[in-house]
Order: structure tokens, then sequence, then C-alpha cells
């Protein structure tokens, strides 16, 4: 069988884990430093989907890297079939942080204003939620991988 980019157990694989895992962190790093999130649901839950994220993926980059170290084949469907849910989870639960965060950033730009405000961190809410949008791109390109995968096992 045809080895897959970012399939796991492979250099290409560590590589995204660790992106996911990267991004998903300094997307809670940078809300976490902005002022008064914690009075907005969508940044918590922004947060706590980025929170899981990087857990999830930080596991399977860890994975990723024994096996590498190991020379394992990780291509086993059972764990291939658990891999496929846990990224279409986390998949689904940062799009919806980010797409929710997205919203409410609009919200305070356009509508509301609140951005002309000198003391409203608007420019860290944007940020955080670009890094978390680029980091479901990567948990979605991963899931995709994972599903392929399975589907040619």
């Amino acid at each position: 069988m045809k080895e897959l980019l970012g399939s796991p157990g492979t250099w290409s694989g560590l590589m995204l884990r660790l992106g996911q895992c990267a991004f998903a962190g300094a997307s809670i790093g940078v809300m976490v430093s902005a002022l008064g999130f914690a009075n907005y649901t969508a940044f918590c839950y922004l947060i706590a989907s980025m929170g899981l994220q990087g857990l999830w993926s930080f596991g399977l980059a860890c994975l990723d890297a024994y096996a590498l170290k190991l020379k394992k084949d990780l291509h086993n469907p059972i764990l291939v079939s658990l891999f496929v849910v846990g990224d279409w989870v986390t998949a689904i639960l940062s799009f919806a942080a980010a797409c929710s965060s997205g919203g409410v950033v609009v919200l305070f730009e356009r509508d509301v204003h609140f951005c002309k405000l000198p003391w409203f961190s608007c420019g860290k809410y944007e940020l955080s939620t670009a890094l978390a949008f680029i980091a479901w791109s990567l948990i979605a390109t991963s899931s995709l991988v994972m599903f392929w995968l399975l589907a040619a096992l």
C-alpha cells in the first residue's frame, strides 16, 4: 500500500500533529493574554476546544514519535478507526469554536464597534481566532487522511 502523507507513524504525520498542537497552544496563549476574554462564552469555548485539540494532537504526536523510534507500523484498522473518530470529533469541535469566536469578533468589529475602544483587546481576539482556524485546517487535513487510510485498509 502506498504511504499517505500525514499518516500515523510517519515524519509527515508527526509534523502535522506538532503543527496542530502548536497552533492550538498559540491560540490559547493569545486568548488568555487578552483582557476580559472570560466575559464571552464563545472565547471560553474556543479555549476549551483548542485545549482538547492540543491534548489530542500532542498524544498522537507522542505516539508517532514512539512509532518512528521503534519502527512500528500504526496502520492497524482498529487503531486507525480510533484516530478517525478522535480526529473528526476534535475537528468538528474546533471548527465550531473558531466559527463562533469569529462571529463574535465580527460583531465587535463591525456592529457594536467595541474595537474602537482603546482598552479592548480586539487584535488579540482576532489573532487567536485566526490561529484557531489554522489549527482546525490542520486537524481537518489529518482527519481526511485518516479517513482515506481507513478506507484503504
